[in-house]
């Protein structure tokens, strides 16, 4: 085991051991108040849990995910693939609602997000499938179109539950990962001429057959510019008290644990909206020196993914982890910044939460397998030309 954790990338390991720690800090800090007040528990009850979280992930991680070739996933991330779409569609008879969403099934000690687990096994289905597909050099234009089409089953399912945040993030990470597959440029033009020809066609039905494409209470989230002017309202609120959180902590913040925002002004202080809290409690400098860190982690991915070279399913394993960790920032800083709207999309590393944080800390484990592969086939090379 030694051995290999030295062969891994240690700058990433270095950083998602950092922000997991950062994570576990924050967490304590943005759910001591809620946990009490609101939940009627410890306040060190999210925070526990979120250890048990990063733990299993780390173990499972180190001593599993590290050990298993990627050229073995092609056995059972079929199986994989079927068991989220069962999940996904069990969650309409057996889910738990929360949040008006239908989207977790309550196991007792832990409440399963399927919709979460579904885009790591998509880019994990993805990259097999790509990478089986460049061996045989298949020449079935629509064959390479398979895995779009789950990936817009899996985004109709979210999509239903409802989960918009969750199917955008799906749709975003399909996409993006797709764009990675090395096509010939004529073959990857054709296929995004279909789908754009079939996305305009599903548009089409949905507007002309009366259905409502979104509920009253996600187009009232379609309100999302200048949020404290409607301060009392449910699409200002949350959004309004980011903003002041982020004006108390200024440059330098107000000390750890010493949030005023957390005190319930924030209702889910410890998830979403915890980098408002981490910026009023350790200031702005620190907030961006947090996101140069996250450009840190994602810039490892992207150099992972290049060292894969002629491994086509390592390089979208890499590839799609970036699409992942990217949307995921992207979608929640620029919701609490009120530039799109809100969706309740968790920031990686620091949001509490357990079907995040194990498929998150897994997909990098992931990563840091491409990278010991890139290093034992480099190692081979080198020992060739000698």
């Amino acid at each position: 085991m030694k051995k290999l954790l030295m062969k891994i990338d240690i700058p990433l390991f270095l950083l998602m051991v950092f922000y997991s720690i950062l994570g576990l800090v924050m967490i304590l800090s943005a759910s001591s108040v809620s946990a009490v007040l609101r939940y009627k528990v410890s306040s060190y009850h999210f925070f526990i849990r979120q250890i048990v979280f990063v733990f299993c992930s780390f173990f499972f991680g180190i001593y599993i995910v590290l050990n298993i070739k990627t050229s073995k996933y092609k056995l059972f991330v079929p199986l994989f693939l079927i068991g989220i779409l069962i999940a996904l569609i069990g969650l309409f008879f057996h889910g738990m609602i929360t949040n008006h969403a239908q989207s977790w099934y309550d196991l007792g000690f832990f409440k399963l997000q399927p919709a979460e687990f579904s885009k790591s096994i998509l880019i994990l289905y993805m990259a097999v499938f790509y990478g089986k597909n460049s061996r045989k050099k298949n020449s079935n234009f629509y064959y390479d179109l398979i895995p779009l089409a789950i990936a817009g089953i899996i985004f109709v399912l979210i999509a239903m539950q409802p989960d918009l945040g969750g199917a955008l993030i799906i749709a975003g990470v399909a996409f993006l990962t797709f764009l990675s597959v090395p096509l010939e440029k004529k073959k990857q033009i054709k296929l995004f001429k279909v789908v754009g020809v079939a996305i305009l066609l599903v548009t089409v039905v949905l507007l002309y057959s009366g259905t409502s494409i979104l509920n009253s209470r996600q187009l009232s989230r379609l309100q999302f510019k200048n949020p404290c002017s409607r301060y009392i309202e449910e699409t200002g609120y949350q959004v309004c008290n980011g903003f002041i959180a982020i004006h108390n902590g200024g440059l330098f913040g107000v000390g750890l644990g010493n949030s005023t925002q957390k005190y319930l002004y924030l209702p889910e202080a410890h998830t979403d909206f915890i980098f408002p809290i981490l910026v009023e409690e350790l200031g702005a400098i620190v907030g961006i020196l947090v996101l140069v860190g996250y450009i840190c982690i994602l810039y490892r991915v992207l150099k992972i993914g290049k060292g894969a070279k002629g491994n086509v399913q390592n390089m979208i394993l890499c590839y799609g982890t970036f699409s992942y960790i990217l949307l995921h920032l992207l979608v929640n800083l620029l919701g609490i910044l009120a530039l799109i709207p809100l969706t309740g999309v968790p920031i990686p590393f620091l949001t509490y939460g357990g079907s995040f944080t194990i498929n998150l800390i897994l997909m990098l484990f992931v990563v840091q397998r491409v990278a010991y592969e890139n290093k034992q086939a480099k190692w081979q090379r080198e020992m060739a030309i000698l």
